[in-house]
């Protein structure tokens, strides 16, 4: 049975990544400091042999004693909200949490993946995004926490690999959506649910004309997966290419509620980046994989496997 670790197993992304794994026969080990996660998120799993959950935060040396084969680098805050409340802890993660984890993987000579970001693309001059774009990123913008710590922590990933000869994959994350988002963590599909189950308006930024690519979560997890267990160290796409303004989501979301929400605008955010959809040609060549589920029915299978309860977060505070 082979074992994986996953730091930011208890967030959205890291605890489906649990779930497929131990689904597929393997060990599970959960590294996670609940600063955006939630032990809810893995409540289901804590009872298995086959899973363990350590709260550690990775910014500190940590150490785990028993073999690993895999290790999925997941964690960080990911949400516009989030690290801009928590600008330094992100950089930190980026740095001393990827160079610890690089170290774990080079101890148990495990494959090690990192869990990368659009956002490395910065607001991209080039569309749809390829691998080979190094993009149009601001270095002191108020999103520039998030996308530096990424851009460090795969220079950091790439030397482990030429130089200590740690064996390493990165994938470049593009919008993902599924149950267990946080209804207030700022990204557009869960505020928008959340704001048409309340029949409250939906608020799109700017003119709404902005584009974004929303990738089901299961077809994002299948990809990482496929990449982990892949021979490619080079950075490589995961997201779908299907590409929507953000009006255009907030209608399909009226729609597959049957909400009776206005759409309203306001002002557009600092740096918010204009276009984003992945060139997947790579992911296609290399891992076989492309997305299988459509907006509409993502969004469907979200309301269905979450709840009302859970989408408008029902007695949080």
């Amino acid at each position: 049975m082979p074992t994986s670790l996953v730091t930011g197993g208890a967030g959205f992304l890291g605890s489906h990544l649990c779930d497929f794994l131990i689904s597929r026969g393997q060990r599970v080990i959960c590294v996670d400091n609940l600063e955006t996660g939630s032990l809810e998120n893995i409540e289901h799993l804590k009872a298995g042999a086959e899973f363990r959950f350590e709260m550690f935060d990775i910014t500190s040396h940590y150490e785990i004693e028993e073999p690993v084969d895999f290790v999925y680098h997941m964690a960080s805050p990911a949400s516009p909200i989030d690290y801009a409340r928590l600008p330094l802890h992100t950089l930190k993660v980026g740095a001393y949490g990827t160079h610890n984890t690089l170290g774990l993987a080079k101890k148990h000579r495990a494959r090690f993946l990192l869990a990368s970001t659009s956002e490395v693309y910065g607001d991209p001059l080039v569309h749809p995004q390829h691998e080979d774009y190094r993009g149009n990123v601001s270095t002191t913008g108020v999103r520039s926490a998030y996308d530096e710590a990424k851009r460090y922590a795969e220079a950091l990933t790439m030397a482990y690999h030429r130089q200590q000869g740690v064996d390493t994959a990165i994938v470049r994350i593009f919008n993902t959506y599924g149950p267990r988002m946080r209804p207030h963590d700022g990204r557009a599909v869960p505020t928008f649910l959340r704001q048409a189950l309340q029949d409250r308006p939906i608020t799109v930024f700017g003119d709404g004309s902005q584009t974004r690519s929303f990738c089901y979560v299961s077809d994002l997890v299948d990809g990482v997966i496929r990449l982990a267990e892949s021979e490619a160290h080079l950075p490589v796409n995961i997201g779908n290419p299907d590409e929507f303004t953000l009006l255009e989501l907030a209608h399909a979301v009226v729609d597959v509620t049957g909400s009776r929400s206005e759409i309203v605008h306001e002002a557009l955010p600092t740096d918010d980046p204009k276009v984003r959809r992945p060139d997947i040609a790579l992911a296609r060549e290399l891992l076989g994989w492309e997305p299988r589920v459509e907006l509409r029915d993502g969004l469907r299978r979200t309301l269905d496997q979450s709840g009302v309860e859970a989408l408008t977060g029902a007695g949080i505070t």
